[in-house]
């Protein structure tokens, strides 16, 4: 088949082309720019904790060296601290458990540095087609493709199965395909500054509203960068003057001031303006093009981070789009990326919208209830550390892809539809992992809960227990499906059996193994049985004459998982 043509090279296009190229799927990245990007300090992306470890997957091994995890949040109030809360400030051991009793680090670091690791990974993976000065001005759709005309100076036409504008907010894609894209206009204003000097939270985040020096505003926010860097955010009026050089300079001689007690020697590098809009495209998916990233939707107001949601939209695209690319038609699971990633991003925008009146409504009697200042202070650090409404990872609850309800089913730690915890599994190789690094390769997990299986014999696994049976259930689900073993898992008694997305999101937990309950739901999380075109009646025909075959392949995969140790 034709590669997926994927336009724009920014991180989410670059994201969403090696994640194809991680699941066997070629691609062309066409880059409207010659692919030099300018370094800025004061653009800086927050990832959490599951989207950063996406990019390691990628190839990107990197970014701690070039950003920093915070190790603390901490909220003021005019002088008075109204919250210290310690975050984790790394990554657990590859060979612990995560760190119980604190909130994972997001990974803060400069966004050009992002692009120029991702770039790098693009470089050393050959199923990616990077060709830089390509704008499009023509996209045309038919029954087995998809056609795109670049302009000049790189003007020729360009083949593909699929297509995904990852061109921002202004994409030429969303502009052909004649989608709308409603929304808000300038929601917050900020003043940007990166700089380098000593303050007095080393590592730590600060949020402090209603600063009591002139300058201040309603409030800034200090996020730490390494070397000693920090990029500082001054909420401005929704409508006001220009911000000139010298009132920047101001607000940064007062804010260090108001913390450090006088304004400490500091290296200014880098400022601006940020204008956060609030948007969201009517579609996602027209026939065989889709839009993700800025193109799809625009959010960043209240801490929120529009860049780990348009990570979040090439990682639950990608997957799709490779089963679709190595299987033949498969309408129901494409139709899935809309109504799920429109749904998370337009409920995170809902609760933005619902939140902004009360946080910048304005003093009034709102702020004379008491508690009203911790339960401000709450909402925003929702925003900034990925926690509730307006940051918690996406759950798809109410998927298209959901199974139906069993009685078989059983509750675990994590709801269906949400994503599964990072825990230790025996992976196939004979060796442990976390979960996540399993993940992205195209196909399901099944995770089986076997307490006390660390100390056993890898010669004994294929007859002990319940491993048997659940290796003949694996072998007969459709497609691929990887069987690991955890010992434990939250909230999960022993021999529960997890189906999880090759995205990471919970399709079930079940009571044991239960093979034809196991079938439904891995069959409904592929987009049901494969129908329409002549494509998807070959697979059938050749999966008829050789099950068998199939079964035995599947079975000594399923086996070789099993036999870990």
């Amino acid at each position: 088949m034709d590669p997926v043509i994927v336009v724009g090279a920014g991180p989410v296009g670059l994201t969403l082309s090696l994640a194809l190229a991680a699941q066997g799927v070629p691609s062309v990245l066409l880059d409207e720019g010659s692919g030099a990007e300018e370094p800025r300090p004061a653009r800086t992306v927050v990832l959490r904790e599951d989207t950063a470890d996406l990019m390691g997957r990628l190839g990107c091994r990197e970014l701690d060296r070039v950003g920093l995890r915070w190790t603390g949040w901490r909220s003021v109030r005019r002088k008075q601290s109204v919250r210290e809360m310690p975050l984790s400030g790394g990554r657990p051991d590859e060979e612990s458990e995560p760190l119980s009793g604190l909130l994972p680090s997001p990974l803060h670091l400069p966004q050009h540095e992002l692009s120029t690791a991702l770039r790098a990974a693009v470089d050393k993976e050959p199923l990616v087609r990077l060709v830089p000065m390509s704008r499009i001005d023509t996209l045309e759709q038919d029954r087995d493709g998809i056609t795109v005309h670049t302009r000049e100076p790189g003007s020729t036409w360009w083949r593909g199965s699929y297509l995904v504008g990852c061109d921002g907010a202004r994409s030429t894609v969303r502009k052909l395909l004649d989608i709308r894209f409603p929304g808000r206009t300038a929601v917050e204003r900020h003043a940007v500054a990166a700089l380098r000097a000593e303050l007095p939270w080393p590592g730590e985040a600060v949020l402090h509203r209603q600063p009591p020096w002139r300058t201040g505003g309603e409030e800034v926010c200090a996020r730490p960068l390494p070397n000693g860097v920090w990029r500082l955010d001054w909420l401005l009026p929704p409508r006001g003057e220009l911000v000139t050089p010298e009132a920047v300079i101001t607000r940064i001689q007062d804010t260090l001031a108001g913390w450090c007690g006088e304004t400490p020697a500091y290296e200014l590098l880098d400022t601006g303006v940020h204008t956060l809009h609030h948007r969201l495209a009517r579609r996602w998916r027209r026939q065989r093009a889709f839009l993700a990233g800025d193109a799809a939707h625009l959010l960043g107001a209240l801490g929120t981070q529009g860049l780990d949601e348009g990570i979040r939209d090439a990682e639950n695209l990608a997957w799709k789009l490779a089963h679709a690319w190595h299987h033949g038609p498969a309408e129901q699971l494409l139709d899935s990326y809309q109504a799920e990633r429109r749904a998370a991003v337009a409920a995170r925008l809902r609760a933005a919208d619902q939140s902004l009146p009360i946080l910048r409504g304005g003093g009034g009697l709102r702020t004379l209830v008491p508690g009203a200042a911790r339960g401000h202070d709450t909402l925003l650090a929702d925003g900034h550390l990925g926690r509730g409404a307006l940051g918690a990872p996406p759950s798809y609850s109410h998927s298209p892809l959901a199974p139906p309800h069993a009685e078989a089913h059983t509750v675990v730690g994590t709801p269906p539809g949400a994503p599964v915890a990072d825990v230790t599994v025996a992976a196939p190789d004979g060796t442990t992992a976390r979960l996540r690094e399993r993940l992205g390769q195209g196909h399901p997990l099944v995770i089986l809960v076997a307490p006390g299986t660390g100390v056993w014999d890898r010669r004994h696994w294929q007859t002990a227990g319940v491993m048997p049976r659940l290796t003949d259930a694996v072998a007969a689900l459709p497609g691929t499906t990887e069987l690991l073993v955890t010992e434990s898992y939250p909230g999960a008694s022993a021999h529960t059996v997890l189906l999880v997305r090759p995205d990471g999101h919970l399709v079930a937990a079940f009571g044991g193994v239960r093979p034809a309950e196991l079938f439904t739901a891995a069959q409904a999380a592929l987009g049901g049985a494969p129908r329409g075109g002549p494509e998807a009646e070959d697979e059938e025909s050749e999966g008829r004459e050789s099950g068998g075959e199939k079964r035995g392949r599947a079975r000594v995969h399923a086996e070789g998982a099993a036999g870990h140790r």
